[in-house]
């Protein structure tokens, strides 16, 4: 695989360095392109992904070529951005599970998380998730790892019985996977439970506005010794309240637009976002690595 290609080594290698490691949520290629300008990683979330794609909630709907065609477009527009991969349970089957990695890696994902969820699966943050029997989720997960070349995985649960989640991140810490997520975790105490049962395996964290688990800063994150922060949907929660704002008012003003001042909120200000995914706009020596 060339150097350009290797974008889980980048990924991985940033995971292991020092600093916490930001991954914003995008739901489409517009907040991606935004997203791009402030942080250097991206996570396909797949509650943005169900929202915007087929507008639905995320309890399984999304079918993996959907998904895979979505992370082509964005790699091609964002080529040294890391590009982390919500694949669910793997679409429930472990040779689909299979085929979906080899193809993400082939368009240029830098990683992706398995869930132990089973179906009907959930949100992580709501109610009323089930997971598979543990032997079950770790024969998966071993064969997705024996599948990817370069991928970052991320082993996920889902349980919420106290004691299983531990039982669990123990199994999952003593596997293959680069990362461990423990979703929805409900308070920064759990944090630190997890931590003490998975020894030096990275750790990723899950925040979403109104969902299970505390709001808690970067800084904070890394002083807990969590190595990942994915935020799955800042960028959709805001175009909604944006969005929803300015229809409001559009209506309010009789239909006349709202002036647009210094270009900003208006097409000089988009095309000159837009414009920047061209490819003959990025670098020459585009490397995964830069």
């Amino acid at each position: 695989m060339g150097e350009a290609l290797k974008h889980g080594t980048a990924l991985r290698d940033e995971i292991l360095s020092p600093q916490i490691t930001p991954l914003i949520g995008v739901y489409d290629m517009f907040s991606a392109s935004i997203t791009a300008k402030h942080y250097s990683g991206m996570f396909i979330s797949g509650f943005g992904f169900a929202a915007s794609h087929y507008g639905l909630p995320d309890i399984g709907f999304i079918a993996w070529p959907d998904i895979v065609a979505f992370v082509q477009r964005l790699r091609l527009a964002f080529p040294r951005q890391h590009l982390l991969v919500d694949i669910d349970d793997g679409y429930v089957d472990p040779e689909v599970a299979c085929h979906v990695v080899e193809q993400l890696e082939l368009v240029g994902a830098s990683g992706v998380i398995l869930e132990d969820q089973k179906r009907p699966r959930r949100c992580g943050h709501v109610d009323g998730k089930q997971v598979l029997p543990l032997d079950e989720y770790l024969d998966k997960l071993e064969l997705v790892l024996a599948t990817r070349r370069d991928l970052v995985v991320v082993a996920r649960t889902d349980a919420t019985e106290e004691s299983e989640i531990l039982r669990r991140a123990e199994a999952l810490a003593a596997t293959d996977a680069d990362v461990l997520l423990v979703d929805g975790v409900r308070s920064i105490d759990w944090i630190r439970e997890v931590r003490s049962v998975i020894g030096d395996k990275p750790l990723l964290f899950n925040q979403i506005a109104g969902g299970k688990s505390p709001r808690v800063s970067l800084p904070e994150l890394q002083d807990l010794d969590v190595n990942v922060a994915i935020y799955s949907t800042p960028c959709l929660f805001a175009a909604h309240t944006a969005i929803d704002t300015a229809l409001s008012e559009l209506r309010l003003a009789d239909g006349r637009l709202p002036e647009v001042i210094d270009g900003r909120g208006g097409i000089a200000d988009a095309l000159e976002l837009l414009e920047r995914n061209i490819s003959r706009n990025h670098p020459r020596s585009v490397s995964a690595h830069a």
